[in-house]
């Protein structure tokens, strides 16, 4: 264990205003923050917030990482993040009595959450009993089926066998989706058009579940084509007392991850009694599962209001910032509030929304590489900022980033009175983001949020594969001379070679090419 031996420069924050709970104690002594990144900063931002003194863990090569800098003790792991053991020892260790487990890691671990209980530290989430519940996707099917919530046709259970697979696709039709049962992120998902390709696609599927989550099972549903994906936040407190805090618009994807998400979803506008039944529906679901603290109930949905359920995220989600702007609600805050025991204190009538947030996930990855991961040191380093404008990043001048981890450094987050006024607002922060020495999506982002088909709000969960497929520069002759005259000029001028998504980019080309005509 060390103490911090300085302070850094202050995170930029939003001007947002934010309903801020009163405690007549601390909620915590002490708070272990069981995560890196970004994700672990803004946990500590809250904690600092709220008085509570922190401990930050970090593995070899996060010596220097910037979670390690902001905390006021920090743990190293000589095992990493995943082990539970170290965990519970770093807190016995550092006298902390609650852990947060962020997002990702063992976040959504019951073996965890349960060895917390028994150690007598306080985890910063759901009961175990709910993270079982909710985390095979088998059993959150069942579950939500129970509560009366309409799932995506398919089978409530594992294949067992190729002969049972066949059976249960003929059953509700091709195509088909292999999901693994114990699986996110995109790992362990096949998409099956016929049953000539189920076989090898069910192997296939099965070994990269095993691979990533130590669990083969995979489960069948019907492929529903290009729909909306969104997602309900629900908190509930362990005095019964449930609410919703509306929905984020989660479609913009690719290859099953998120790249950009916003709130409200443009679907609301259209059809303003969906949020009443979709927040409804999640809370049921998280109802039946036992659940408390907060939680995500991810749907499915078409353009005519329909909706199925997807699955349930027990944990905070990497793209709650944009709740918290629509809501002027920090839920890190009420995490621990509710984890301390404490009511919600509001009720679903008091929960009101204003404007419209939309996030991008800043990612050290070349688009132009296939989106190849892109570790390096930072070189310069800066962070727009502005009325509506937040970042919660991870990364500083001169850090070197890690070849071992997701590539998110950070994640921009912008608040307007309109979409189109958070539009014009996250394009100009786009273009003011500099992260020199490594090549990131920032350029790939903007054109996306430029895009005339985002801008209109069609969007679905096969937008960015579309938007791929139609993007064909056009360039005349005197576009084309000014690139190459742009071009040259910077190699005539190494020290600007550190722009973002690097200089030769198509993707920076691209926008460039606009502010060329």
């Amino acid at each position: 264990m060390r103490q911090r031996p300085y302070e850094v420069e202050t995170e930029m924050l939003t001007s947002h205003h934010f309903i801020v709970g009163s405690y007549n104690q601390r909620l915590f002594l002490k708070v272990l923050v069981a995560n890196r990144g970004e994700i672990a900063v803004r946990i500590l931002r809250a904690l600092r917030e709220l008085g509570i003194p922190s401990v930050a863990v970090y593995s070899e090569v996060d010596r220097t990482s910037l979670h390690v800098r902001r905390a006021d003790e920090a743990v190293f792991l000589p095992s990493g993040y995943l082990s539970i053991t170290n965990l519970l020892e770093a807190a016995a260790q550092t006298g902390a009595t609650a852990i947060h487990p962020g997002y990702g890691f063992l976040s959504e671990n019951a073996a965890f959450a349960a060895a917390c209980r028994d150690a007598g530290i306080t985890f910063i989430g759901p009961p175990p009993e709910a993270i079982t519940g909710m985390g095979l996707k088998t059993e959150a099917r069942r579950l939500a089926k129970a509560a009366g919530v309409t799932v995506v046709p398919g089978a409530d259970a594992s294949m067992a066998n190729i002969a049972e697979a066949r059976e249960v696709a003929a059953a509700i039709g091709y195509p088909v989706m292999l999901k693994a049962a114990a699986g996110g992120g995109g790992k362990g998902m096949r998409v099956v058009r016929t049953e000539a390709d189920l076989e090898a696609s069910l192997r296939d599927a099965s070994s990269e579940a095993e691979r990533s989550f130590s669990n083969g099972a995979v489960y069948i549903e019907k492929l529903i084509e290009r729909p909306r994906h969104i997602e309900v936040q629900i908190f509930g407190d362990q005095q019964g007392n449930y609410v919703h805090l509306g929905e984020r618009e989660c479609s913009v994807q690719r290859r099953h991850q998120k790249v950009i998400e916003e709130s409200p979803s443009p679907l609301m506008s259209r059809i303003p009694e969906l949020r009443a039944r979709m927040g409804e529906a999640a809370i049921r679901a998280a109802k039946a599962a036992g659940y408390y603290n907060a939680g995500t109930v991810e749907f499915l949905a078409d353009d005519n209001g329909a909706f199925y359920f997807l699955e349930m995220n027990t944990r905070l989600q990497v793209e709650h910032p944009v709740t918290e702007l629509v809501t002027g609600r920090d839920l890190v805050h009420l995490q621990l509030q509710v984890a301390s025991g404490q009511p919600l204190g509001f009720t679903q009538d008091e929960v009101t929304f204003r404007g419209a947030a939309i996030e991008c996930r800043i990612c050290a990855e070349d688009p132009d590489n296939n989106f190849m991961p892109s570790p390096g040191r930072i070189g310069r380093y800066d962070q727009p900022s502005g009325p509506g404008v937040r970042v919660d990043s991870g990364v500083y001048a001169g850090w070197t980033i890690p070849v071992e981890y997701d590539p998110l450094l950070a994640k921009l987050i912008v608040w307007g009175e309109t979409r189109e006024q958070a539009i014009l607002r996250m394009s100009a922060a786009l273009d003011a983001y500099l992260l020199g020495s490594v090549r990131t999506n920032t350029a790939f982002l903007k054109q996306i949020i430029t895009d005339s088909q985002f801008r209109d709000a069609l969007l679905h969960t096969g937008f960015i594969e579309q938007f791929l497929q139609r993007r064909t520069p056009e360039l005349d002759n005197a576009e084309l001379a000014a690139i190459a005259a742009l071009l040259a000029s910077i190699h005539q001028q190494p020290e600007r070679k550190s722009v973002p998504g690097n200089a030769t980019s198509s993707w920076l080309m691209e926008g460039r090419k606009r502010n060329l005509r």
